[in-house]
C-alpha cells in the first residue's frame, strides 16, 4: 500500500513540474525557410527604379522580380537546413490564466536572391535582399488554446536593402536601394510545443551569418518550445502539410514555409 502511495505521489508531482514548465515559452529563434516556388517577389511596376539607376541611360525598371532564399551560413554548416530567415524571440513568455503570453521578436538574419539577373539596358544585373542595419522590434502575442499549443499574433517589421550586382563587369560597385516593410499579423498562424520531423530544431546557441557576407558573426539562441507553423491536432497527431505564410506589401509578397519544408518545390 505504501509503494502504491508513494508511486502516485511521484506521479503527480511529475505532472505538477510538466504543467509549470508549459506554463512558459522559452525564447529562442523561429527559422523559417522562403517559399522559393515562385510566391515571393517585388513587383516594380507601382514604384519603378527611376532612370538613371543602373547607369546614365537606364531606363525606369518596372519589372517584377521573383526571389529564393538563400540558406543561411552558420558555425556548423547546415545545422539550419535551407533556412534563410531567423527570427528571434526575445524573452521567456509566461502564460496568464487566460492562456495568453507575450515576447518581443526581431528579424535577425535574411537573405534572398532574384532566380535569374534582370535585364537593362545596362546589362544584366544579379538582384539580392538582405537586412539594412538595426532592426525593429515588435510583440508577439502567444494564446494557448490546448495542452499541444494555438495561435499566435506577431505582426512583423523589417528594414532591408535590394542590391543589384552587374554580371560579367569587373570593377563595377553594387547599386543598392533601402525600403522598411509593415507586416500585420497572419490570421490563424499556428504553433504548437513540438515540430514534426525533418524541421530546422537546433537546441543551443548556433552561429549565424547576420550581415549576409558568408560569414558567421553572431551567436543567436537555439530554437525552444515553440514550434511555428506546427499545429498538433492531437497528441502524436501532427499535420503532413507544409504551412506557407505570405506576407503582402503593396509591391510585392514574402511567402515563408515554418512546417514541412521539405514538400516546397525550389525553383531552380
Amino acid at each position: 500500500m505504501k509503494k502504491i502511495a508513494f508511486l502516485f505521489v511521484v506521479l503527480i508531482l511529475a505532472s505538477i513540474s510538466v504543467m509549470a514548465a508549459d506554463r512558459v515559452i522559452s525564447n529562442g529563434i523561429d527559422p523559417w525557410i522562403t517559399a522559393g516556388n515562385g510566391t515571393t517577389f517585388a513587383d516594380f511596376s507601382k514604384n519603378p527604379i527611376p532612370a538613371g539607376f543602373f547607369c546614365a541611360n537606364s531606363a525606369p525598371f518596372a519589372e517584377k522580380v521573383v526571389f529564393r532564399g538563400v540558406p543561411l551560413e552558420t558555425g556548423v554548416p547546415g545545422v539550419l537546413k535551407r533556412t534563410d530567415t531567423i527570427i528571434q524571440r526575445m524573452d521567456d513568455a509566461v502564460f496568464n490564466r487566460q492562456g495568453v503570453a507575450v515576447t518581443r521578436m526581431q528579424v535577425r538574419a535574411l537573405q534572398f536572391e532574384g532566380v535569374a539577373p534582370i535585364k537593362t539596358s545596362c546589362g544584366l544585373f544579379k538582384v539580392s535582399v538582405t537586412l539594412n542595419g538595426e532592426q525593429p522590434i515588435t510583440r508577439m502575442k502567444i494564446v494557448r488554446q490546448n495542452e499541444l499549443g494555438g495561435i499566435y499574433i506577431a505582426p512583423i517589421a523589417v528594414n532591408i536593402k535590394i542590391g543589384f550586382t552587374p554580371v560579367g563587369r569587373r570593377g563595377t560597385e553594387a547599386l543598392e536601394i533601402d525600403r522598411e516593410f509593415r507586416f500585420p499579423p497572419t490570421p490563424n498562424a499556428k504553433w504548437t510545443f513540438e515540430a514534426g520531423t525533418g524541421s530546422a530544431r537546433h537546441a543551443g546557441m548556433v552561429l549565424v551569418d547576420t550581415d549576409a557576407d558568408r560569414q558567421p558573426d553572431t551567436y543567436l539562441p537555439g530554437t525552444s518550445n515553440f514550434a511555428a507553423g506546427w499545429a498538433a491536432a492531437r497528441q502524436g497527431s501532427i499535420d503532413k502539410l507544409a504551412t506557407i505564410t505570405c506576407h503582402e506589401y503593396p509591391d510585392g509578397q514574402h511567402c515563408v514555409c515554418t512546417a514541412n519544408c521539405d514538400l516546397v518545390p525550389v525553383l531552380e
